[in-house]
């Protein structure tokens, strides 16, 4: 096989298999889950992927990098730190509906599954929290410098906080299918902005 048709092929498992490891876990994913889902043979899968491992971590990656993109375009647009945050806080109202299609929320879902029973894709999970968190406080670290965001207020607290409400909300949303979780986290950042952030 050809290096451009294998990794043709290599795409197309992972963008197949990425929502079947979303939905059942790594546990929870057979490698019959993975035939089926592709209409591959083992072999096949096995000749672009050393392991399920590989193949999960590399699924993952896929998910999260759907949900980074969305979050940027979020984010890339507004020009004020403020104008970043609210689009941030407008951006999870509709993140539900967006990460259903594919198996919810690739950090929470994962994040559980995998804690002491997959270290490689413990550490993708940990690493894609840090990346969001640390994107949430340089936005903030931003506001501060311009004059938007009160000088008191700690970049690294407040984003450990938005992100601890929103993968909260993520959680009641998800386990109860009810979006009202999202609207309300939406409306509670919100007020956080205006009250706590806003100079």
């Amino acid at each position: 096989m050809s290096h451009k048709k294998s990794q043709i092929t290599s795409e197309f498992i992972v963008k197949t298999v990425a929502p079947v490891f979303n939905k059942k876990g790594y546990s929870g994913t057979s490698m019959s889950d993975i035939t089926t889902a592709t209409g591959l043979t083992k072999g096949a899968i096995y000749g672009n992927f050393k392991d399920k491992n590989e193949l999960a971590v590399s699924a993952f990656v896929y998910n999260i990098n759907l949900v980074s993109e969305q979050f940027q375009k979020a984010v890339s647009g507004p020009k004020t730190s403020l104008e970043k945050l609210y689009s941030i806080a407008s951006f999870y109202t509709d993140y539900y509906e967006f990460t259903f299609n594919f198996g919810g929320c690739p950090i929470l879902n994962v994040g559980v599954d995998a804690n002491h029973q997959n270290e490689a894709l413990t550490k993708k999970v940990k690493k894609a929290i840090r990346n969001l968190q640390n994107n949430l406080a340089l936005i903030i670290e931003s506001g501060v410098r311009d004059g938007e965001i009160k000088e008191s207020v700690s970049p690294q607290k407040f984003a450990r906080k938005f992100f601890a409400m929103i993968e909260g909300s993520i959680f009641m949303a998800t386990t109860l299918q009810d979006q009202t979780y999202m609207n309300d986290l939406t409306e509670s950042m919100t007020q956080l902005i205006d009250t706590e952030l806003k100079k």
